[in-house]
């Protein structure tokens, strides 16, 4: 059921969608919904298509997605335009990058020219990075992040108390981790850039969901790209595809490794720090903001996490704490 401050918030906003189309005729209907408080419809004419974001101010705050928006722009990168905005209410009007998200076509046979047009975007996003932009994907932040492992997956969905023996161990871990990830150079980073966030469009792809974007580690967007919250790859085909990523990156002298052995491994060190935060994250989504559909893709995460634990030894006590606390896929 529609909670009634929605309801009203809706009517508001196509008030405010007429107003600036200068077009009482519009029809409007829901076009995502997204893990946050954000609300997106979808605004036509007859004509032409817009989207509209209803994001509550209490809530959300729509200035990072505006910044970001800029950013992503200047960069070459094709995000939805600014048609208008309404900060204090929390309302924009963007233009219309498409219905079909890669999540939704990509599959064995197109995925690598999919996948080549991400890279490519990505890395003009990457090359556009200065310090001071944006916020420091820092230690604290970091560490609050693998924070919400312990708190939301392990104590609220698995209903688990851990020992001070398991803390101290989930501790050691999340430091290495840490360090391994702040030796890295840094970019921009989108922070969500994966399947889900990425639309058909032209050019390929249309990128969305940047609003949290950071300056931070550079293999972390890679990571996210090709180690999905939706969608799982045989290692090989990753490999190739973070392959080509590192190939075409040195080749415009992103700050990558020489070596692609050193490269793949920041990747995978990047991976396992996202997924034990969405670990976190999906847990709270269920258990606090009521969305327990994003629960059906844990085992994906816990199979990342055994993987990459099981092939470092710093990290295999990370392996026999998931296997006492029963993570299993």
């Amino acid at each position: 059921m529609t909670h009634p401050q929605s309801d009203m918030r809706l009517d508001d906003l196509t008030r405010w969608a007429r107003q600036v189309l200068g077009n009482d005729a519009l029809h409007i209907e829901p076009a995502s919904a997204d893990a946050s408080f954000r609300r997106y419809f979808r605004i036509t004419d007859g004509a032409s298509s817009y989207i509209a974001m209803d994001a509550p101010p209490e809530k959300e705050d729509v200035r990072p997605f505006l910044q970001v928006a800029a950013l992503m722009q200047a960069a070459g990168v094709n995000v939805p335009r600014i048609i208008a905005e309404e900060v204090n209410q929390g309302y924009l009007l963007l233009s219309d990058l498409g219905k079909q998200t890669y999540l939704d076509v990509i599959d064995e046979q197109n995925a690598d020219e999919l996948f080549s047009a991400a890279i490519d975007s990505l890395i003009k996003w990457q090359l556009a990075s200065l310090p001071e932009e944006l916020p420091s994907y820092d230690a604290a932040l970091l560490q609050r992040e693998l924070s919400l492992f312990p708190d939301w997956y392990v104590g609220k969905h698995l209903q688990k108390i851990l020992s001070d023996q398991q803390l101290q161990v989930l501790q050691n871990i999340f430091k290495l981790i840490v360090e391994h990830n702040l030796a890295q150079a840094t970019v921009y980073v989108h922070r969500d850039y994966m399947p889900r966030n990425l639309m058909i469009s032209s050019p390929n792809p249309g990128v969305l969901d940047f609003q949290d974007a950071v300056f931070g580690p550079i293999s972390y967007d890679v990571a996210s790209l090709f180690r999905d919250a939706f969608i799982s790859w045989p290692e090989e085909r990753v490999i190739d595809w973070v392959a080509r990523y590192w190939e075409r990156a040195r080749l415009v002298s992103l700050p990558v490794p020489e070596d692609f052995g050193q490269f793949y491994r920041n990747v995978e060190w990047m991976g396992l720090q996202r997924h034990l935060k969405v670990l976190g994250i999906f847990a709270r989504i269920c258990y606090r903001d009521g969305k327990p559909k994003y629960l059906s893709d844990t085992p994906r995460f816990v199979s990342y996490v055994r993987h990459t634990a099981g092939r470092y030894d710093e990290l295999k006590p990370l392996l026999k704490l998931m296997d006492q606390l029963e993570m299993q896929v």
